[in-house]
């Protein structure tokens, strides 16, 4: 997986993108798994190309595979006002999905189809380079952490890989069956806001983290 210590992708590409758009041509044109004959069109990642903040979540679900942006649906509009309640502008973050094309009925991509599709979000946190990643969900967590990680056990936990700081969460579609996972979700994003308030001051005064 991305971060695992025994395959650590995000190091694996030599080549240097000189923009976002480079990186979604590629997916755009990706016939690699038999997911993108299944689906109406590759969801790629949207938001601020230099946010210091990133969400990453599983897949495109049917809405987004019908308008092409992440995160539209009924788990999206969740995600926005859990973003607007903890005063944080979805417009300043940026938002992608493990894989980029919608799995069939919307089940959970299998390792074949993460494996490949984590070369393309690993070329975008590459680019965007945030300092706060949030894998939503335990596909996110076993694509970004461990392919045996537990989202029940590693939720709420702060991890550092290389440059990065991550927090696992669950996902927002969740809290849609599980009204009890919305209090642990909403602790988390209070837990997301410090530190990347604090971040974003160490920043703005030249400090390194």
């Amino acid at each position: 997986m991305l971060f695992n210590s025994k395959q650590q992708l995000l190091s694996q590409s030599e080549h240097k993108f000189e923009s976002l758009q480079e990186i979604k041509d590629i997916a755009l044109n990706c016939q690699r798994c038999r997911l993108r004959a299944g689906c109406k069109q590759v969801v790629f990642g949207v938001g601020n190309r230099q946010a210091d903040l990133m969400f990453v979540g599983e897949g495109p679900g049917a809405d987004e595979d019908r308008q092409g942006i992440p995160f539209v649906g009924r788990a999206g509009q969740l995600l926005n006002r859990i973003l607007t309640e903890a005063g944080i502008d979805r417009d300043e973050v940026y938002i992608s999905n493990i894989v980029k094309c919608r799995p069939p009925e919307n089940r959970k991509p299998t390792e074949t189809e993460m494996k490949t599709c984590l070369w393309i979000l690993a070329q975008e946190i590459k680019f965007v380079d945030p300092k706060i990643l949030v894998p939503l969900g335990s596909t996110a967590t076993r694509g970004l952490l461990n392919p045996k990680a537990k989202i029940t056990r590693m939720r709420g936990q702060w991890v550092k890989r290389r440059s990065y700081y991550l927090l696992p969460t669950f996902h927002p579609a969740a809290l849609l069956w599980d009204e009890n996972k919305k209090l642990p979700v909403w602790k988390d994003f209070l837990k997301i806001k410090k530190a990347y308030e604090k971040y974003l001051k160490l920043k703005a005064e030249g400090k390194e983290v």
